[in-house]
């Protein structure tokens, strides 16, 4: 090809065409042939394949040419680009070649001068080839392309092609049309033969049209939606040039049938491919700035951003900025998100509209938050000793900078190292005491690591850094020495507050058992202080006090010097007592278990010399007593006393000699001494006659009496050796400081000895007592008990309860001691020490299982004891409901023993004991709510009679222990079984008991009559009281003085009506006629608590206003101020008590009893919130009647004594008749059965008296009022009756008995300190002296 140098401007068009012929333009310039190339379809370029529809014949064969048009001036460039865009495609060839078409002519190529220079750049769409591209042939200010890559402009027009190609890979353009006709339903089904007609048709005319389009390949019409009908069609070419696009549309319309209707202004095009979409940064973190770049290969502004979760388009605001800018004709707009939040975050659309073109892209935006993980809390000592804080960023980000800063009130800097690459951060802190003094320990400062992004976000976390001092420690400065049996005590204080661990240790590394110090926290410093009651010599050495923090130990020495001594206990005496004739001697003697040396004898102010023997390991320090040393007869009391190398000294017990005439001893013996008949010593065993093994010793008393002659064991309290030797360990391993470290093996020794000292137990009943002296001593000691030390421990329980021991029992009995008592004790208490996982402990005659509570949802407790050889069984079980209230990893033992029914004590009432276990449950931690246990026994007893349910209280018979039902009742009763409920945990067992009023008991059933019938009267009569009220108000209330005794009448009988029914419906539910609903009890309770109350507080109203009348005749007070202070006293007070009684009591779920709906007593003592203001206010009427009645005998003037007398008397009895029920006294009468035991007598008539109280107000304290008479007769008398009663004064109205010239109306009057005629009942029109002068009518009528 020849390159026309000489021209202005020149340009390269490729020419498509059908067959074979000469291509001629109507151009008035020079056409330079350049390039032919024939290509077939099925040849070596399939890009350029063309495909038609099945039923049309083959196209005929393509070819494309190449054709350079140069120009002088270059204004021709913009006319020739008008022209070929304004033709129709295909153009006809001429008449010599018709059969030839020009299917698209397309500019690619534009040559123009530049600075001496040729640039030719391609058009839209077109690219040079790579090898064209050569950095020395590009055009560097134009062409930004790298090296090796296709370009868009080169310097000179290449002397050959190829020229500018079409670039890109196929483009799929998803394109819609609507048909102007309707929509029918076949066109969704494809397989229909109308969908495939459609199909066909269609796809022709666009083949026909877009198959201009460079490098079309395909067009395929995907489907049908309705909207007239929309026709969705997919076409694929390597570009689709706006201006093409238009042609091809409009050739579309020219091909298809017009039955069709197609809609030329509907045609649509959406690319998704031709878009860049970036988004800056990547790892996008909440608060950043977020870049969203778009770039479309279309010179147009008309972009917009859409947010597609929101659902709106994106429009420029404080933190949302849209720039759009045209490049190169290519369009690029970038969309900022400032601080971006994870509102923010979703799919975004970047989209461009031009003509029928539609240009968009997605991309999915994800905001990440800044997490940063450190720990949060750290506790630093300042030791000076290196810490360090760390933070790292969940997510790995090349941070920009990561910074630390503090806040608090101390400043403590530290040293930071960062590594931005992995996202973590080191804060090296090293705290000295200069930088946290005591003072100050315990302060927390905020140390916040901050992390920023490079593109504005920032996180930060704060770790809370507790600095602790290290503890400076002082100790007790005064040296320690003490001798054995002194008490010392060290104190150690550390002048901070915060410790992990306070212990002391020995100076061989053995932890002090914890019983013996205590310690306390202060704000500023904390102490513990090591106290020991009773020092031995095992406590001699150095203790240390150490506070821990994590690995931080201050600790500070102290030194002990304990010096030997005897303990008084460990001294023995020979003799206890004894008797000396005053013309002889006798040897006394003080022995010791140690080889020391010790001095003297001494009796008041007299010394005596002591002789030292060493027997074996025994020491003792004799002396020959001669009773002419003092005076005679004489009683004289001698000790040892050991002074040790600390001058400390520890006197014996006393050794009591009696000295006395020689004439009346019969009783001689060499070891035991003289006595008198029927005299009574005691004497320590290893010192007496008792047959022993030789060389061991034995403990405990004998007890002789002097018969005749000679000298008889009365009692023999002596313990074996082996038994004695334990009992001397174990009081000496409750004052170790180790104790805790020595007791499992102690324990395994103990079951062993006791084991192989059974007939020693049996032989020497002291052993008994002395073995449940260790138990007892041993309980107290561990904190935790195993599996294997529990074992050792029941096993020793199992042998004294043996039966083969059961006489030893019998003589304990016999001497009234509480040994069974105190066993019981010990197992409990050793059993709340109990730490091990499920356990089950067998023997013959004691069994244990075991329960370990876990946090969730608990199972319920249920454990069975099954004792063959004493055909005895019993079940404990505990709900799961009551369960989940202890706290996680209690533990709950219970020990069940077959033997232990026949040794325990009777209670104080003589009841008898069933045939039962005796079950004791016990939990590890304290039970702060009502706990509810349910147990079920064998019943063997033969009798029939009606069983109780009880527990061991061992607060009862002076803290002896006893039998006690309280909280306890018989759930059922079979013929071989028994069902218990308690809402306690202790010891538990059921005794037959005639004496207590069993249900079918004739007792029990003649109070229930009583109490059932008496309140039905009572009800009956309070009604009928209020409906008299009513009738005879108006009449009986007419001055002030009777108003108000009548409101306290009807307020009485209304509250007592009120409070009967709410009896009657309590006595039900607790006689189980209906079922006992908690709710339904606790109204009841509450209901009868409140207006029993307001019985009382209005008898005590009346009762002060007798008492107001009597005392204070000349006081006058208005109606209203009575009527106020009344209505508060009679209602608000018992609404006071019975609210705050219910408010302490029923959250904790214990203001009723657990088989009863009335106020509980066991749990809380509810039951005072009655008990003590009722009876104050019987104290208080009583008192108040005394008054009336020493009123009463104050004789009148001109009374005659006879008269004076019977009128007296009378007086007097109508006031008690009148006063007693109204004022509440029959309920002094339950004072006497409050105390258990109480007489019959007492419950009948308080149950009397109160049962018929209603009857006894109707009466008493209306019917018998005179003016309530008088009233009734006016209202319901005859015609005649009331004519004549209307006519007669206020006077007659009052019988003669009470009228002004009896002398019993006399005595009314001189009882209020008044004298005259007027009448008693006169009108309140009357004046105020004479109201008060009938206020003792108006009171007790």
């Amino acid at each position: 090809m020849k390159s026309p140098r000489k021209t202005t401007l020149c340009f390269l068009i490729i020419v498509t065409y059908s067959s074979q012929a000469t291509l001629n333009l109507n151009l008035k310039s020079i056409v330079y042939p350049a390039l032919l190339r024939e290509q077939e379809l099925a040849g070596e370029d399939p890009a350029r394949q063309k495909r038609a529809v099945a039923m049309h014949p083959p196209p005929a064969p393509e070819f494309t040419v190449d054709i350079e048009v140069s120009f002088e001036n270059a204004s021709f460039l913009e006319p020739i680009r008008a022209y070929l865009n304004s033709l129709r495609f295909p153009v006809q060839g001429n008449d010599t070649d018709p059969a030839t078409r020009i299917l698209n002519i397309e500019v690619t190529t534009v040559c123009r001068p530049t600075r001496n220079e040729i640039w030719c750049s391609c058009e839209t769409g077109y690219r040079w080839p790579q090898e064209r591209c050569l950095p020395h042939l590009t055009c560097q200010e134009h062409d930004g392309s790298h090296a090796g890559s296709p370009c868009s402009c080169l310097k000179g027009l290449p002397p050959e092609g190829p020229f500018c190609q079409l670039q890109g890979g196929a483009v799929t353009l998803r394109m819609s049309v609507r048909l102007n006709v309707g929509f029918q339903e076949d066109l969704r089904n494809s397989s229909s033969a109308l969908y495939r007609s459609y199909k066909t048709d269609l796809e022709t005319a666009f083949w026909k049209g877009y198959s201009i389009l460079p490098g079309f390949k395909l067009v395929t019409v995907t489907g049908f939606r309705p909207g007239s009908v929309v026709v969705a069609y997919e076409v694929t070419s390597t570009a689709a040039p706006l201006e093409l696009m238009r042609k091809a549309n409009e050739q579309v319309t020219q091909s298809l049938n017009q039955t069709y209707k197609l809609d030329s202004s509907s045609f649509h095009i959406t690319y998704s491919n031709e878009t860049k979409f970036s988004i800056s940064p990547e790892i996008i973190f909440e608060g950043d700035t977020v870049t969203l770049m778009c770039e479309i290969e279309v010179p147009s502004s008309n972009v917009s951003w859409h947010h597609v979760e929101r659902g709106f388009e994106v429009q420029n605001s404080s933190r949302f900025s849209i720039y759009t800018v045209m490049l190169n004709m290519t369009s690029v707009s970038r969309f900022t998100i400032y601080n971006i939040t994870q509102e923010d975050a979703g799919d975004y659309i970047c989209r461009l509209t031009i003509d029928v073109f539609a240009y968009w892209s997605t991309k999915k935006v994800v905001v990440t938050p800044i997490r940063i993980l450190a720990q949060e809390n750290m506790k630093v000592m300042c030791d000076n000793n290196p810490v360090f804080l760390n933070c790292c960023s969940e997510i790995t980000a090349n941070w920009s900078k990561i910074e630390w800063k503090q806040e608090g009130s101390i400043s403590i800097p530290g040293i930071s190292e960062t590594d931005t690459e992995s996202g973590c951060s080191r804060y090296t802190l090293m705290a000295d005491g200069t930088q946290c003094p005591s003072g100050s320990s315990g302060t927390t400062v905020a140390y916040t690591c901050e992390f920023f992004s490079a593109h504005g976000a920032r996180g930060s976390k704060d770790i809370k850094v507790t600095f602790i001092s290290v503890a400076k420690l002082t100790i007790t400065p005064d040296p320690i020495s003490v001798s054995e049996g002194q008490n010392f005590s060290i104190k150690c204080i550390s002048d901070v507050s915060n410790y992990d661990e306070m212990y002391w240790n020995t100076s061989a590394g053995i932890r002090i058992y914890k019983r013996f110090y205590t310690t306390r926290r202060y704000p500023n410093r904390a102490e513990s202080v090591l106290t020991v009651q009773t020092s031995t010599r095992e406590w001699n050495g150095t203790y240390h006090c150490i506070f821990r923090y994590k690995n931080s130990y201050s600790v500070m020495a102290k030194d002990v010097t304990v010096h030997p001594l005897p303990l008084e206990p460990d001294i023995m005496v020979d003799p206890l007592e004894a008797a000396i004739p005053c013309t002889s001697s006798h040897h006394i003697k003080c022995c010791i278990e140690e080889n020391e040396d010790y001095k003297i004898f001494q009796t008041g102010s007299l010394s005596f010399p002591a002789v030292k023997e060493v027997i074996g390991k025994q020491v003792c320090y004799r002396h020959n007593f001669k009773a002419n040393s003092v005076s005679c007869p004489e009683n004289v009391d001698v000790f040892c006393h050991f002074i040790n190398a600390a001058n400390t000294s520890v006197r014996s017990p006393p050794m009591k000699l009696k000295l006395v005439p020689e004439e009346n001893m019969t009783c001689h013996d060499p070891i035991i001494g003289v006595g008198e008949p029927g005299k009574v010593i005691q004497k320590l065993c290893r010192f007496s006659n008792i047959r022993r093994i030789p060389g061991s010793p034995i403990g405990g008393t004998v007890t002789y009496r002097c018969v005749g002659s000679q000298w008889k064991v009365k009692r023999n309290d002596c313990i074996s050796a082996p038994i004695n030797i334990l009992l001397q360990l174990a009081e000496a391993l409750i004052k170790s400081p180790s104790q805790d470290e020595k007791l499992p093996s102690y324990l395994k020794n103990l079951s062993i000895s006791t084991d192989k000292a059974k007939l020693e137990v049996y032989a020497f009943p002291g052993s008994l007592g002395a073995i449940i002296n260790i138990l007892d001593l041993l309980s107290t000691v561990p904190t935790q008990v195993n599996s294997e030390m529990m074992m050792h421990f029941l096993s020793t329980v199992n042998v004294i309860l043996s039966k083969t021991i059961l006489n030893s029992w019998k003589m304990s009995q016999e001497q009234k001691t509480n040994q069974s008592s105190q066993l019981l004790d010990s197992v409990e208490r050793f059993s709340r020490a109990f730490r091990s996982e499920d356990s089950i402990i067998s023997q013959p005659n004691v069994q244990m299982k075991s329960m370990v509570i876990r946090s969730g949802l608990p199972t319920s407790y249920k454990q069975g004891f099954v004792f063959l050889d004493s055909d005895l069984w019993g079940n404990v079980s505990i709900d799961e409901n009551e369960l989940k209230y202890l706290q996680p990893e209690s533990f709950i033992v219970t020990v069940a023993f077959p033997t232990l029914q026949s040794i325990l004590d009777q209670d104080v009432q003589g009841k008898n004991f069933a045939n039962s276990l005796v079950m004791t449950t016990t939990v590890s931690h304290k039970i702060t709510t009502p706990f509810r246990i349910s147990m079920t026994f064998k019943n063997n007893d033969p009798s029939g009679r009606v069983p109780l349910c009880v527990f061991w209280n061992f607060n009862l018979n002076n803290h002896t222990g006893g039998w006690d039902s309280s909280g306890c009742y018989v759930k059922e009763v079979t013929e071989d079984s028994m069902s218990c409920s308690c809402d306690h945990l202790t010891s538990f067992s059921i005794l037959m008991s005639p004496d207590s009023p069993d249900p079918g008991s004739l007792l029990k059933i003649l109070l229930d009559i009583i109490s059932y019938i008496g309140l039905c009267f009572s009800i009956l009569s309070l009604a009928a009281c209020l409906a008299v009220e009513a009738v005879v108000w108006k009449s009986v209330t007419k001055n002030r003085t009777s108003s108000m005794r009548h409101i306290c009448i009807v307020n009485i009988a209304a509250s007592l009506l009120v409070a009967d029914i709410w009896f009657m419906v309590a006595a039900a539910v607790h006689d189980h006629h209906f079922p006992l609903n908690e709710t339904a009890c606790v109204a009841a309770t509450f209901f009868v608590h409140f207006f029993y109350l307001s019985v009382f507080f209005w008898m005590l109203t009346l009762g002060l206003m007798l008492f107001y009348r009597l005392v204070f005749i000349l006081h006058d007070t208005s109606k209203s101020v009575q009527k106020a202070i009344a209505f508060s006293l009679g209602y608000g007070c018992p609404l006071v008590i019975s609210t705050i009684t219910v408010g302490a009591t029923q959250p904790r779920e214990v203001y009723t009893r657990k088989n009863a709906c009335w106020l509980n007593w066991e749990d809380t003592k509810a039951l005072l919130a009655f008990v003590i203001p009722a009876l104050i206010i019987v104290v208080v009427n009583m008192t108040i009647t005394v008054v009336v009645i020493a009123k009463i005998l104050r004789p009148s003037i001109g009374d005659k004594p006879s008269k004076q007398e019977k009128s007296s008397l009378f007086q007097i009895s109508k006031s008690i008749g009148v006063l007693t029920p109204l004022l509440g006294l029959t309920w002094g009468f339950g004072l006497a059965t409050v105390f258990e035991g109480s007489n019959a007598v007492f419950h009948i008539v308080f149950t009397l008296l109160n049962a018929f109280q209603g009857l006894f107000i109707l009466l008493f304290g209306c019917l018998w009022d005179q003016k309530v008479q008088g009233a009734l007769l006016n209202k319901f008398s005859l015609s005649r009756w009331s004519s004549q009663h209307s006519k007669s004064t206020s006077l007659a109205s009052s019988t003669p008995v009470f009228s002004m010239s009896s002398p019993i109306s006399r005595r009314f009057n001189n009882l209020f300190g008044k004298t005259g005629t007027y009448n008693v009942s006169t009108p309140e029109t009357t004046s105020s002296s004479l109201e008060n002068t009938s206020s003792a009518y108006s009171l007790l009528n």
